[in-house]
């Protein structure tokens, strides 16, 4: 069972609604949760935030925020939830942002950095990724850091 399947399956039986918000996966995580069969009854959104002004006009994170920090960190990541989950009205979701490559934002940050948070409504965690790939490292990084916020869900349903 591929991980989106087993996380839908898990929603199911939490009877819990997700949703998402994607920079650097540009949709991924809400496509490969859209390609499970019955998603439809756990699945809200999917919001793809890859512009600073969408980031902050639909998901609130702050213009301050952006200045001071940047689109790729760990507050960028911790606002992106929260106006996830207040746009949403999801039970719980899921919110990317990073460097997929494979150049840099014009920032010190290197490419591969991802910032992924996750929220249930009480608490947000972020947690911070490295990606580093030789070969095709945009697809790579994309893939790698959808797939550490599938399993950051599962973790929590299990």
């Amino acid at each position: 069972m591929e991980l989106e399947e087993k996380v839908v399956k898990q929603l199911k039986e939490k009877r819990l609604v997700l949703a998402t918000a994607e920079s650097c996966t540009g949709g991924l995580i809400a496509k490969r949760i859209t390609d499970v069969s019955g998603s439809s009854s756990v699945f809200e959104c999917g919001i793809v935030s890859y512009s600073n002004r969408i980031k902050n006009e639909i998901l609130g994170v702050s213009n301050e925020t952006l200045e001071k920090f940047g689109a790729v960190s760990e507050e960028c990541a911790r606002e992106m939830v929260n106006g996830l989950l207040k746009v949403s009205g999801a039970d719980i979701g899921v919110a990317v942002t990073g460097i997929a490559g494979p150049d840099s934002d014009g920032t010190n940050k290197p490419v591969g950095l991802v910032y992924i948070a996750f929220s249930d409504g009480k608490d947000v965690v972020v947690k911070k990724y490295l990606n580093e790939f030789a070969d095709n490292i945009r697809e790579n990084n994309r893939n790698k850091s959808a797939d550490e916020a599938l399993k950051i869900v599962l973790e929590y349903l299990v």
